[in-house]
């Protein structure tokens, strides 16, 4: 029997119906020789400075920098209950190899690993690998089941972002706040997206218009314009010098030229059209798409990829037909 562990119940779900795990238990589904649960995001996170030492406790300048020679974490109090069924079930001596079918990139990956390895398992691990919850990909993914040892990688650049998280996180904040004798908050990611709006800021700020002037000539049913300048002057001269004179074409090139369709839309892209036409925050956008993505209506929204993989093509194809029987911009 496999155990599958997905990362969110919406997703288990339907890996389960797919699967044939359709008997409800408390806190996984049973059936057609698997188990299926889900982590509820992580369930394991690193501990504050206080597990290594209880000095850490309070934030002080001598103590800094605090570098940990091994990782701890800890588990929240509403994820202990998931974390001891899961624990539970990868000891169950039905279960012969464990499937880590989290989402397919290092978070996903992180979130698994840290669970097998805190319930001590040592049982067959596998991978499922896919970017679309369709049910065809969903039985195409676990017919190509990959070794775990194949993402070993994957999960080590894992630790090493969460560690760096911590590690920037942890000591820049507790040095900015002993510094300035305020809570300062400092992140790997935070610190340099807030420079980067308080330079734009400043640069709106401190900007300073200046008028240019451009000489056009009406030629009928178009216009040819001139250079920016910045002197009125110049413009005024060239402007009198072509008054009441005949303006030639000397040559006319044609250029044809090859349009691509735009791609498809990536997290970053959609995110940045959603808050220019609907004003949406970049948590709302992912949040929306999240819940599309496991409703099988987008495919899986934490990847900077704009293509679909081929086991969407069928989907594709029957998507762009019912688009083409019932938008008004299909039919005629």
């Amino acid at each position: 029997m496999k155990l599958v562990i997905a990362e969110k119940p919406s997703v288990a779900m339907s890996l389960a119906a797919v699967l044939g795990a359709t008997e409800r238990k408390d806190g996984y589904l049973e059936g057609s020789g698997y188990l299926v649960s889900w982590c509820v995001g992580h369930l394991l996170e690193l501990a504050q400075p206080e597990a290594y030492k209880e000095q850490y406790a309070k934030w002080r300048y001598e103590d800094l920098p605090i570098l940990p020679e091994n990782w701890k974490y800890e588990v929240p109090k509403d994820k202990k209950t998931q974390l001891a069924l899961l624990c539970r079930l990868m000891k169950d001596k039905r279960v012969d190899s464990v499937v880590c079918a989290t989402d397919a990139g290092r978070e996903g990956e992180l979130i698994f690993r840290l669970v097998y390895e805190y319930a001590g398992c040592n049982k067959p691990m596998e991978r499922l690998w896919i970017s679309s919850m369709e049910d065809a990909a969903i039985r195409e993914g676990f017919d190509r089941l990959r070794p775990g040892s194949d993402y070993d990688k994957l999960y080590d650049a894992a630790v090493c972002r969460a560690g760096a998280d911590w590690l920037i996180g942890i000591n820049a904040t507790r040095l900015f706040s002993v510094l300035y004798g305020v809570t300062l908050n400092v992140g790997r990611v935070m610190s340099p997206t807030l420079a980067l709006l308080v330079q734009r800021e400043s640069d709106i700020e401190s900007f300073i218009s200046k008028p240019f002037y451009v000489p056009e000539i009406t030629c009928g049913g178009f216009t040819a314009s001139g250079e920016k300048m910045t002197e009125r002057s110049e413009a005024e001269k060239i402007r009198m010098d072509c008054d009441h004179n005949s303006a030639f074409v000397r040559s006319v090139e044609k250029q044809v030229k090859t349009i691509q369709p735009p791609r498809l839309y990536d997290l970053t892209t959609l995110q940045r059209e959603c808050n220019r036409i609907y004003g949406y925050t970049a948590q709302q956008t992912l949040d929306y798409v999240q819940s599309l993505y496991e409703k099988k209506l987008a495919t899986y929204p934490r990847t900077d990829s704009q293509y679909l993989t081929k086991d969407m093509l069928a989907t594709a194809a029957s998507l762009i037909l019912w688009l083409r029987d019932n938008m008004p911009f299909g039919k005629g």
